[in-house]
């Protein structure tokens, strides 16, 4: 076999191994954000810079936390306490009394 072709197969073959870790981090990556949110900030701590510019991290996110609630269902009945933790509130306990505007976010 001619040096030239030995080559061209070592780059083959060290390009396929790259692209299967690539991969594997890829679906590690799904893995981690399908979790809660100690399970994604584990691993986003650990994710060294330069992963950041060589996987799709906002797809990644956007399929793993989409959700199965479609535009015009019910939101999912929760309770949650009141700012001063006096007492609960039941987020059913407000249909077709008047319109709830649901916020979720950090403002700190």
């Amino acid at each position: 076999m001619s040096r030239g072709r030995r080559a061209l197969r070592v780059a083959a073959g060290l390009a396929g191994a790259l692209l299967l870790a690539w991969a594997g981090f890829v679906g590690l990556t799904y893995a981690a954000m399908s979790g809660g949110p100690r399970t994604i900030g584990r691993f986003m701590a650990a994710v060294p810079g330069p992963a950041y510019a060589v996987l799709p991290f906002e797809t990644l996110w956007n399929r793993a936390r989409a959700g199965t609630l479609q535009p015009g269902e019910l939101a999912p009945d929760f309770e949650l306490p009141t700012p001063d933790g006096t007492t609960r509130v039941r987020l059913s306990s407000f249909r077709g009394r008047r319109p709830v505007v649901l916020v979720f976010g950090s403002y700190t």
